[in-house]
């Protein structure tokens, strides 16, 4: 597939934003910390600016953006619609949680309360986005089970490197966050490796021969190409990354992504100087902000439809 930056943008920053908001919504609800206005400015400001940039990133890959709203009416069929519906709705919670910790609450237990409503709403959000993809049997890259977890973890993770940055900011001990990082960090890392394993090594069963019924017959191939010149078809479903470009990438995203933020959040659980745990969280953040664009380029770039069998035979 075509790899599309809006959308790589998208699910990367809306992750980090509602991995962070998560972080900061149990930090909030089990009194992890303090309710400091301006940590509440800053980190669920920048949780919420991120994913507000992402929906509307996603937008822009729209052939008529105005006509977005329109996807939210297919609920009941379409992961699209049902994220699109629990992400606007995650926002009630998160601006009352958001109200309470910056200018105090209004009814008791409104930080609380609003807090496990904002964790549900990310969780399901998330889950809902990796499932857009999954739900998809014509592309046997993302028609995988690992999918959504990945999405999952992949933004507990990422959001859990920003939340180490905040608390250190601040004056916060990282340490909590970092432990969570780290787990959040290998368990991704797990799964994405063994995602790539399986879709290496899965058996390839949409062949030209399956889809023509000749297979009997022999190798089947097109004599001729189904068009004269490149289509938006062709463009967009037919893009191949070459196999050896795709397995230093996997090697890039699996250092910047997991092995070095890794290091970094195992330091932040020793008792460093503040100077020092903000630098080192600012590496971490810099490091998995790269690691993550990396490998949703590569999720997107190794993805092929079933449809290149029209187009130049083989399998997908």
């Amino acid at each position: 597939m075509q790899p599309a930056y809006s959308v790589i943008v998208f699910t990367t920053a809306s992750g980090a934003g509602y991995g962070l908001l998560i972080g900061l919504s149990a930090a909030a609800a089990l009194g992890l910390v303090p309710h400091d206005r301006w940590l509440g400015v800053f980190g669920l400001g920048t949780a919420l600016v991120l994913v507000t940039v992402g929906l509307l990133t996603s937008t822009f890959h729209l052939g008529r953006p105005e006509r977005a709203w329109r996807g939210l009416t297919q609920w009941q069929t379409s992961w699209l619609s049902r994220e699109g519906i629990v992400a606007i709705l995650t926002y009630v919670p998160a601006g009352m949680m958001g109200l309470g910790w910056v200018f105090g609450e209004i009814v008791p237990g409104q930080i609380v309360g609003a807090a496990w409503l904002s964790i549900a709403g990310a969780f399901v959000t998330l889950w809902c986005t990796g499932m857009i993809y999954a739900s998809l049997p014509t592309i046997r890259a993302w028609h995988q089970p690992l999918v959504p977890p990945i999405y999952l973890v992949m933004a507990m993770a990422t959001g859990a490197l920003l939340l180490c940055l905040f608390l250190a900011i601040f004056g916060y001990q990282p340490r909590w966050a970092a432990a969570i990082a780290v787990l959040a960090l290998a368990a991704g890392w797990i799964l994405k490796f063994r995602y790539w394993w399986t879709i290496d090594r899965e058996t390839r069963s949409r062949t030209a021969e399956a889809a023509t019924g000749l297979g009997h017959l022999g190798t089947v191939r097109p004599l001729d190409p189904p068009h004269t010149q490149p289509n938006f078809v062709m463009r967009e479903m037919g893009y191949q990354v070459a196999r050896r470009h795709a397995e230093k990438l996997r090697w890039l995203a699996m250092i910047l992504l997991f092995a070095l933020p890794i290091v970094a959040s195992l330091l932040l659980l020793l008792n460093l100087s503040p100077p020092l745990q903000i630098a080192i969280a600012l590496l971490s953040v810099v490091s998995a902000g790269i690691g993550v664009l990396t490998e949703r380029w590569l999720f997107f770039a190794e993805a092929e439809h079933v449809v290149v069998l029209y187009y130049r035979g083989g399998v997908a």
